[in-house]
């Protein structure tokens, strides 16, 4: 059993990225596809907040949810 208040740190080589990218960057979902169904699903949260913008820019600090896996932004 995993822990779920563990937050895995992605960094990106960059200051920004879009929520979709990031999903499939961090390997919370196999493609981006995946990842379109699940933000529009209301499955996906941004800082806690549920996100349906598949192309917010996220920047470095934010946290991303997605079925219990935690990954924070960072350059």
């Amino acid at each position: 059993m995993t822990d779920e208040s563990r937050i895995a740190d992605i960094s990106l080589g960059s200051d920004s990225i879009r929520l979709g990218q990031l999903l499939k960057f961090a390997g919370l979902l196999d493609s981006g596809g995946d990842g379109k169904e699940a933000v529009i699903d209301g499955l996906v949260t941004v800082n806690g907040q549920i996100e349906r913008r598949r192309g917010r820019q996220l920047h470095d600090g934010d946290v991303v949810e997605y079925d219990g896996r935690r990954v924070r932004v960072r350059p």
